[in-house]
């Protein structure tokens, strides 16, 4: 398999380029600014109504947005947040962009921590697995593995979420609504990329998605940012028919960096189904 290797990841251009981007998505309406202000040839806000809303100087924004060596401190980090009516998300990748937020561990987690492995174990008959920040599959259940495919087919180099669900074969027609599955996933590989800037597996990982991937240099470029949780997810399982699957994802307090991912039935239809699927 060939793979590009993507550069060191520029902070510094992203930081500029974000700021840019959410500042020219905004509505000035929403603002409350006087009609006369409002006669623009430029979308969204100018530099200077956002300085104005962030307490700082215009060139303080204008010089942010060139990319100009700035690293702004967390003050501005949360008055630029404030004035771009940032959603969690996006405030969180600011932060790291902006090298602000605390680093949850010196060195990302690889494989499976014992007793995560065992918790994900425990949890069968509901689907679980463990990932982690770069949503490399650490360790996963039998009842997971039925739900989407047997990962200890796979080479170790094509575990992860983000490459079965953008590159394996057999994933291209898993999901009903394909389109929105890849632009969350790609909101939260964002998210994982400002937060490990550093991460060279992951950087090569984005590298390839966007040489072999036609949606997702499109996708990368609206700079959308997700983080956590909880969903649902439309299947099509070559066995169990559709299923609505909802999942809940859980940080453990001693492992931020490892994640549990569990899932289950959205419905009553959907829970039969499942169950037919574990009789098998």
């Amino acid at each position: 398999m060939t793979t590009t290797t993507l550069t060191a990841v520029d902070t510094t251009q992203e930081l500029a380029a974000f700021l840019r981007t959410r500042r020219e998505s905004l509505d000035p309406e929403d603002f409350g600014l006087p009609a006369r202000r409002r006669s623009r040839r430029t979308p969204g806000l100018r530099r200077e109504e956002v300085a104005e809303l962030a307490g700082v100087s215009i060139d303080y924004v204008v010089r942010l947005e060139q990319a100009r060596g700035l690293r702004p401190s967390a003050d501005v980090v949360e008055a630029l947040a404030g004035a771009l009516r940032l959603s969690p998300h996006e405030r969180a990748y600011l932060f790291d962009l902006a090298q602000q937020r605390p680093r949850t561990t010196d060195k990302p987690a690889t494989t499976a921590a014992p007793q995560l492995a065992r918790l994900v174990e425990d949890l069968s008959p509901l689907p679980a697995m463990l990932l982690n920040h770069r949503y490399d599959i650490l360790a996963w259940n039998d009842h997971m593995a039925r739900l989407l495919l047997d990962f200890g087919t796979l080479p170790p180099a094509q575990r992860n979420s983000m490459w079965l669900c953008l590159l394996h074969p057999y994933m291209r027609e898993f999901y009903v609504d394909r389109e929105r599955v890849v632009r969350e996933g790609v909101a939260h590989l964002r998210a994982a990329w400002a937060a490990h800037p550093d991460d060279r597996a992951l950087n090569e990982h984005i590298a390839e998605f966007s040489a072999r991937v036609e949606e997702f240099p499109r996708l990368w470029a609206e700079r959308s940012v997700r983080a956590g949780g909880r969903g649902s997810k439309a299947i099509r399982h070559p066995d169990a028919g559709e299923i609505d699957v909802r999942f809940e994802v859980l940080t453990p307090l001693q492992d931020p960096d490892q994640r549990v991912m569990i899932c289950r039935g959205a419905d009553d239809e959907s829970r039969a189904a499942l169950d037919r699927l574990w009789a098998r």
